[in-house]
């Protein structure tokens, strides 16, 4: 499906979340086991010869395990880094099983300058005993951009305890904290960084600073630690010399110094036009939210069954990775192991809490359920099955809590079932055929195909995204199907009258489409592009 979608929407996608099988010995559709035996590992790789005499050491680090799995997730995330906007970004759910695979696969499709970073999820705070030695907790979210260049992140909302660190207040109204302006983390030494050691003079009387020494600014300040090792600013001195109106200096109490002062910047609670600032989203995410039990309950909630779905991801997950993220409208979020459409879920509710338009795309195999699971019994055959009836019910479900802010929320969304091609296969070289199995192939489309069925085959081959609007009309008895008022415009009937190709022409859509059997004869096809050329010039068509 991947494939399908790089014509339509390559270029087109801003986020990517996709929660691969972990690889964890559990009987996925995707080969989620993928270890061997240690003797059918040999026998495939040629370990022994005839006389089973041993050809190369063998160990563990060879690739019976991983290898298959490492296969799988290779080709897709090529394809999707094709999907995604300059400014995109992909964030990946794994566990420990293939997380470091997982690291040098991105790595090499993305480029190790694209790794924006890895974060923690507390995801069971029980934590798992499936493991051997340790009791998992967590797993692991890798967010990869397109290019790092163009990445803007928003950040978060400042919680209360954030807030709390603002009590300050300057002449204006506007609140801000203290922050030291002497480096405190790594490289904090003045060999680290020898230009940014230099001295900084005070004000005695009201805390103001300047990089020149005078009468008035005659304290001097540099940058040490209190055991009195030479440091070094955070800032230059041209950044300081720019920005003198938000740096003060103040007194400190500091032992054996009865005379110690030190510089500190103004952090406003603000940006300059009013807004308040967000805070860097952190590494590690321990909310009570990020829970899977909380995944259950929001099943629970709209099947009346926890145990519909196995291991789904909590929607809290998926709307914290969105806010993190510029959108423009109609921006796109795909997810390609879908599972029960969390993100599905997750888009719609966002839209409803923010007024966006943001849209998804889910693609899911469809994996048979197991016909002792709970969701077999309340009949649902396929995973697929059960993503669309969430898809459903939440949308419901928001729309009525939203209200009145809900009559415009949009809900809709189409199902597309991946199928093999329209046209007819062909199995016989030019030289084997005779008059009558001609004859039998004179329609080069599969029987068993529909009007909605030819015009999506269309839409992707010539590159339109599939869920603009459409209509079909009778037109001289006659279907008539029209995308996007006018992006294209398709007749499949059999021996389409003149009257019809008159009428689609005068409409100059940018696109027409009919089948080869909508004509009578050569003469009648010939004809056809004779009328677009004298009504609609610039209207490309096409003869399936």
């Amino acid at each position: 499906m991947l494939k399908l979608l790089q014509e339509s929407y390559m270029g087109k996608v801003k986020m990517i979340y996709i929660d691969p099988p972990y690889n964890t010995g559990n009987d996925f559709i995707y080969k989620d086991d993928f270890a061997e035996t240690e003797s059918e590992f040999e026998e495939a790789k040629g370990t022994f010869d005839e006389e089973n005499n041993r050809l190369f050491k063998n160990n563990d680090t060879n690739g019976r395990f991983h290898s298959d799995w490492c296969s799988m997730i290779y080709p897709r995330l090529m394809l999707a880094r094709n999907l995604l906007t300059d400014d995109g970004v992909i964030f990946i759910s794994i566990d420990d099983n293939e997380v470091d695979n997982l690291i040098k696969i991105s790595n090499e499709i993305f480029g190790e300058n694209n790794n924006i970073g890895i974060i923690s999820v507390q995801s069971n705070p029980r934590g798992s005993q499936a493991s051997k030695y340790l009791s998992n907790v967590n797993e692991y979210l890798l967010m990869y951009s397109k290019n790092s260049l163009n990445l803007r992140l928003k950040g978060i909302a400042k919680n209360d305890d954030n807030l709390k660190e603002f009590s300050l207040t300057d002449d204006n109204g506007r609140k801000y904290r203290l922050l030291g302006l002497r480096q405190r983390g790594g490289a904090w030494k003045k060999e680290d960084r020898p230009n940014m050691h230099y001295p900084i003079y005070v004000n005695i009387n009201n805390g103001k600073i300047s990089l020149e020494k005078d009468k008035d600014y005659c304290i001097e300040v540099i940058p040490k630690r209190p055991t009195g090792e030479l440091g070094r600013w955070t800032w230059s001195k041209e950044k300081v010399k720019q920005s003198v109106d938000i740096l003060i200096g103040k007194k400190i109490n500091r032992k054996n110094d009865d005379f110690a002062w030190d510089i500190f910047r103004k952090d406003y609670i603000d940006n300059d036009n009013g807004e308040e600032k967000t805070a860097k989203v952190k590494t590690i995410w321990i909310e009570k939210d990020t829970n899977y039990q909380n995944a259950k309950n929001e099943i629970k909630k709209l099947f009346s069954n926890s145990e519909m779905f196995n291991y789904p991801k909590p929607t809290y997950i998926v709307k914290k990775l969105n806010t993190m993220l510029f959108y423009d409208e109609d921006d796109i979020i795909l997810d390609f192991f879908s599972g029960s459409a969390t993100t599905a879920h997750a888009v719609m509710q966002l839209n409803a809490e923010d007024g966006g338009n943001r849209k998804f795309i889910m693609v899911q195999l469809p994996e048979k359920t197991d016909e002792k699971s709970e969701a077999f019994k309340a009949g649902y055959k396929n995973i697929c099955e059960i993503g669309k009836e969430r898809i459903r019910r939440a949308g419901e479900k928001i729309k009525e809590e939203a209200g009145l802010n809900g009559e415009n929320l949009d809900i809709g969304f189409r199902v597309f079932k991946l199928d093999s091609t329209n046209m007819n296969d062909v199995y016989y070289s030019a030289q084997e055929y005779d008059q009558q199995m001609l004859a039998n192939l004179e329609s080069n489309i599969k029987e068993d195909r529909t009007d909605l069925d030819l015009l999506f085959g269309c839409l992707l081959d010539w590159g339109l995204p599939l869920s603009l609007p459409y209509t079909s009309e009778q037109m001289d008895g006659f279907a008539v199907h029209t995308y996007n008022d006018g992006d294209l415009i398709a007749c499949f009937a059999e021996n389409v009258s003149e009257k019809v190709i008159e009428e689609i022409a005068r409409r100059q859509p940018l696109r027409a489409v009919f089948r080869d059997s909508s004509f009578a004869d050569s003469p009648a096809k010939i004809n056809v592009w004779e009328k677009f050329k004298l009504l609609a010039p610039d209207t490309q068509v096409k003869v399936i």
